[in-house]
């Protein structure tokens, strides 16, 4: 009897053994279920949340301006949200290497070891969508050795975010008004950085695809790399102008400091208001004081202003940089003093173009590397070193080819 009971209960473990591997196996499937479903809800939810910003971002916008203007897919690369939170730790303070009245820059390692520069908007407006796009739209256009190139942008998180090569060498602002960076500029490499920033000026208006005025020429929108080679930047307010206009009618955007006065009071842009703005770059470089600083007497405050008063009283010396002063290149920098003056006459029709102040700027420097045509009194073989255009200026060779603002609404801008 004890054998046959020993018999029937086995059956009844084994059934017992099986109904649970059997639940066991159900719920593990029930459970991978949930798991998977989650996921493509989740998958689902971020995707549809990423379509949302890319609208919001003024993605389809930016497409039908970047097919109209057939610019290269090669500088308008769309980067994914997640791969940039990965290259800037979650966009972690420890990566900031800028703010700015528009957005805060990022340093970031992209999975390849490249270094990148990220820069992502405060808050995002109308206004910011227009700009954001702008920047792009015109950054597609430019391919100049001097100007600081867009790898991509990603629409894909609330605010829209630019990515750049990166320029590890700060500001041209950040060298000229530190004591100590402002001595490794000497007098040949700030004249040199002129001359590529002009180049630059001058290659949009006159030979970009479409001429482009860039509205927030200053230092801080001048990066400098590793040699002090110049990168200009930030070209969020930039203008695309059609061949036939020779103005726009727009709400002044800018810098105080070095806003064109015209530009101010009648609310038209043109390129001699990028003429007037790099005027003030110039007095910064020969100068090294700031734009506008309220920490100077009264009659101080305003750099353009106060240099036409001393050029005026033949107080020049008085202003110019002691660090760059010397009797070699005192004939240079009054030249540039006089080339800045024309820079910002009142009127902009009287200000010379880009072209023509890139011009004289590379006549200096070749004047001064073949000193010996000079010297011997040459002028005809020194002439002939300063390439001229056919309707007889002169013309320069380039390649083929920060952030505070401030915006001044005025009536009847639009």
């Amino acid at each position: 009897m004890g054998e046959d009971g020993c018999k029937e209960k086995a059956p009844k473990d084994m059934k017992i053994i099986y109904v649970l591997i059997g639940v066991s196996a159900g719920f593990v499937c029930l459970l991978l279920g949930i798991i998977l479903l989650y996921w493509d809800l989740k998958r689902r939810s971020q995707n549809k949340m990423k379509q949302k910003f890319f609208l919001q971002n003024g993605g389809h916008m930016l497409q039908e301006k970047l097919t109209t203007r057939e610019a290269s897919p090669d500088m308008v690369t769309i980067c994914s949200s997640s791969v940039l939170e990965k290259a800037t730790n979650s966009f972690h303070n420890n990566m900031i290497i800028g703010r700015g009245g528009f957005g805060t820059v990022y340093k970031g390692v992209l999975a390849d070891a490249r270094i990148v520069a990220i820069k992502r908007s405060i808050r995002m407006d109308p206004t910011q969508i227009e700009q954001f796009i702008n920047e792009v739209v015109v950054l597609s256009q430019i391919n100049h050795r001097n100007v600081v190139r867009l790898l991509g942008c990603s629409l894909e998180t609330d605010v829209p975010l630019l990515v750049y090569e990166f320029i590890n060498n700060g500001t041209l602002s950040s060298h000229l008004h530190n004591e100590a960076k402002a001595h490794a500029l000497d007098w040949s490499t700030r004249l040199r950085i002129a001359a590529e920033t002009a180049g630059v000026l001058s290659y949009l208006h006159s030979s970009a695809s479409t001429p482009i005025i860039h509205r927030d020429v200053k230092p801080d929108n001048i990066l400098l790399d590793h040699r002090l080679t110049v990168k200009v930047s930030d070209f969020g307010a930039s203008k695309l102008v059609p061949i036939d206009l020779a103005q726009i009618t727009t709400v002044v955007l800018g810098t105080l400091g070095y806003l064109d006065p015209e530009y101010m009071l009648t609310n038209q842009l043109t390129e001699k208001s990028d003429v007037y703005s790099f005027g003030v770059v110039l007095l910064e470089l020969v100068t090294g004081r700031k734009a506008l600083s309220f920490n100077r007497p009264i009659e101080e405050n305003s750099l353009s202003n106060y240099f036409l008063y001393v050029l005026k009283e033949d107080l020049l010396v008085k202003i110019i940089d002691e660090k760059i002063v010397g009797l070699e290149n005192m004939e240079q920098i009054y030249a540039i003093c006089e080339l800045a003056k024309e820079c910002l006459n009142v009127k902009g029709e009287d200000r010379p173009s880009m072209k023509e102040v890139a011009m004289e700027l590379e006549g200096l420097i070749l004047r001064k590397k073949h000193s010996w045509a000079t010297n011997v009194g040459d002028e005809e073989e020194m002439k002939s070193l300063i390439p001229n255009d056919h309707d007889g200026t002169s013309g320069v060779g380039y390649d083929s080819i920060g952030m505070d603002h401030i915006v001044l609404p005025i009536d009847g801008g639009r």
